[in-house]
């Protein structure tokens, strides 16, 4: 992993500036993954919820890049623990039945046999639960993941409501390093809470980061910014992202794409074009 091309985390751990996400990819799941990482991508993101993911074929695709001499520790593999609320009742990878420190040992199980690893670069909690004690009771399992060492460092996902991430960042041991969050502008765009991880070492991620913002990336102004240097919308949109510390995710099956997508960072925005992007958000 390049070292230029990550950003490291509060726990040490090197994140590349853009991931690969592998969510509805079905069977098709190792091919796309084996093309990823194969055309350059070294971060993946997946989870252990069979309803959107299929965490074996990520497993797979990783598995066979191995003989093309990819070792583990170039690739960041990050995957979730997904609450009960999460999944399909006919696919729940744990016993429903379990109390939720074991639901999420056994998920945590179950991604290490999924993805062929001994150990996870980040353990993301897919969504906070019903309430704060809950999701108290699941961090506190992910902790315990986190201290005898299947995981390097733990993250939050789907958290729009600033105090509850306060209040979580405030009453755990083992803090936060990632928060992955849909990007767009009925969220406002996470202003607040990107503010609240800038000030605490929590690296941003961004799903849905350009589904999600179709008027952003027709705009005038991106539009002539992609002319000007001669990139796609799409890639000066991640450009400006990566420069401003969020890591988005990009789930695209187009090998055209990923290629493009790895490559934002080959160039780099002014601080006058960094700032007229961000008037759009």
């Amino acid at each position: 992993m390049n070292p230029n091309d990550c950003l490291t985390s509060a726990y040490g751990v090197k994140m590349p500036l853009i991931i690969y996400g592998t969510a509805w990819k079905k069977d098709l799941t190792a091919a796309w993954v084996e093309q990823a990482i194969g055309l350059g991508f070294r971060g993946i993101d997946t989870a252990c919820q069979p309803k959107h993911y299929n965490e074996a074929g990520v497993g797979a695709g990783v598995v066979a890049c191995y003989k093309s001499g990819i070792d583990r520790a170039d690739l960041y593999l990050q995957t979730k623990f997904t609450p009960l609320s999460g999944q399909d009742p006919a696919q729940v990878p744990y016993d429903v039945k379990a109390c939720l420190s074991e639901q999420v040992a056994q998920s945590f199980q179950a991604s290490l046999k999924n993805l062929q690893t001994t150990y996870l670069d980040c353990l993301v909690l897919h969504s906070p639960l019903a309430n704060q004690q809950q999701t108290q009771e699941v961090w506190q399992a992910m902790e315990q993941i986190f201290h005898n060492g299947g995981a390097k460092q733990l993250g939050i996902s789907n958290c729009y409501d600033l105090q509850q991430l306060q209040l979580l960042y405030e009453k755990v041991t083992i803090k936060p390093a990632v928060i992955q969050n849909r990007f767009y502008a009925k969220t406002h765009y996470d202003g607040a809470i990107r503010d609240f991880c800038s000030q605490h070492r929590i690296i941003y991620q961004s799903f849905w980061t350009l589904t999600g913002n179709p008027d952003v990336l027709a705009h005038a102004t991106l539009q002539a910014l992609a002319m000007k240097y001669q990139r796609s919308a799409a890639q000066v949109f991640f450009r400006y992202l990566s420069q401003i510390g969020i890591i988005p995710l990009t789930g695209t099956t187009s090998a055209t794409h990923m290629q493009e997508d790895l490559a934002i960072v080959d160039f780099e925005l002014t601080a006058d074009h960094c700032a007229a992007i961000k008037r759009l958000l």
